[in-house]
């Protein structure tokens, strides 16, 4: 009995001794994880960012105008930091492109020659990947692989022909951090001979996840013990977490194109439509003679291409089927949800 209890004393001191040295692990400031890899907590709450600015832009994912240089279109992104606002009280401490998150659409037609010229506001350098996109091997974003990184205050420009048709997206390549914090949108390729999916409205959804301190906005780091997997509270749709997500309306008989892109989450999004089915008509830009089905799982760095016709008037839901995601740091209903309301044909 003695030899038992002498046992359990020492256990307890070598647990209690374990204890003390991971608190004072957890409590030391680590140096960066590397490139690709998310900041620690420690890092992130010495970072300064009182003077970043609100956004001035209501909406995320607006479309991207250009001009013209002979037969090139010419786009412009800015990459800055900026609190955007994903609820009227929550706002996150973003990376965007033109203030807005996501960023801009890009809207191009195949066999257009682009020129897309990305000046750095940052205060790290950056790179922009155009995923999926067939483009020459110097405009594939990859730092110090196909290109220097663009350090704070230059510009690089990216130039390409743009063969291909769909849906794809581009987001920055330089730290997974970037891309997760805000910084990327859609890039839709219009067929050069049209669409042969004719569609009355069509509508891109970007599917992002923040891991953020909801009185600051600052992101919170890494889940304990696991490097690069960041701890995940606000979901959003296009920028924003319901109720704050713009609704669809759609008149009943209409056909409806929806866009999905998730070119920063760490995890997979079911996708669920109430009320009716869809029709699954193309992945990461390529058609596809897909299952019609009413959940679509869209995982990190896909595109889906949903078609359906409104035929069942009402408010529904469309909304991710991962109960955590749709929550606001923890409170249903929010996250990743939005109506799309069907209006009868005579109304």
């Amino acid at each position: 009995m003695r030899s038992v209890l002498l046992a359990l004393i020492v256990l307890a001191l070598l647990l209690g001794g374990v204890g003390v040295w991971w608190i004072a692990r957890s409590s030391t400031p680590t140096p960066g994880n590397g490139p690709g890899m998310t900041a620690s907590l420690e890092e992130v709450r010495a970072t300064p960012t009182s003077s970043v600015p609100l956004a001035e832009a209501e909406r995320g994912g607006q479309p991207l105008e250009y001009t013209m240089d002979g037969d090139v279109k010419v786009f412009r992104l800015t990459a800055s930091a900026v609190r955007w606002p994903i609820l009227p009280d929550v706002s996150v401490v973003a990376l965007a492109y033109n203030g807005q998150v996501p960023g801009p659409t890009i809207r191009v037609v195949q066999g257009d020659k682009i020129r897309v010229v990305l000046r750095n506001e940052l205060d790290q350098p950056t790179t922009i990947h155009w995923h999926g996109l067939e483009v020459p091997n110097a405009m594939d974003g990859v730092p110090d692989v196909t290109q220097r990184p663009v350090r704070p205050g230059e510009e690089f420009s990216y130039e390409f022909t743009v063969t291909q048709a769909g849906t794809f997206m581009y987001h920055s390549h330089y730290e997974a951090t970037q891309a997760t914090r805000g910084l990327g949108g859609a890039f839709i390729i219009e067929p050069k001979d049209g669409d042969p999916v004719q569609a009355d409205l069509d509508i891109p959804l970007v599917l992002q996840e923040w891991g953020i301190d909801p009185a600051t906005g600052e992101p919170l780091g890494d889940m304990p013990g696991m490097p690069g997997m960041s701890m995940t509270n606000f979901f959003t749709i296009n920028g924003k977490a319901f109720p704050a997500t713009e609704p669809i309306r759609v008149k009943q008989g209409q056909r409806v194109r929806l866009r999905l892109i998730n070119f920063a989450s760490e995890v997979p999004h079911p996708i669920h439509l109430h009320g009716q089915p869809f029709k699954v008509i193309a992945k990461d830009g390529y058609p596809w003679d897909g299952p019609i089905a009413v959940t679509q799982l869209v995982g990190a760095g896909e595109s889906y291409d949903l078609l359906f016709t409104a035929e069942n008037p009402g408010t529904w839901l469309l909304h991710c089927h991962v109960p955590h995601h749709t929550t606001n740091n923890g409170e249903e209903m929010g996250g990743m949800i939005l109506q799309i309301v069907i209006e009868p044909a005579s109304g």
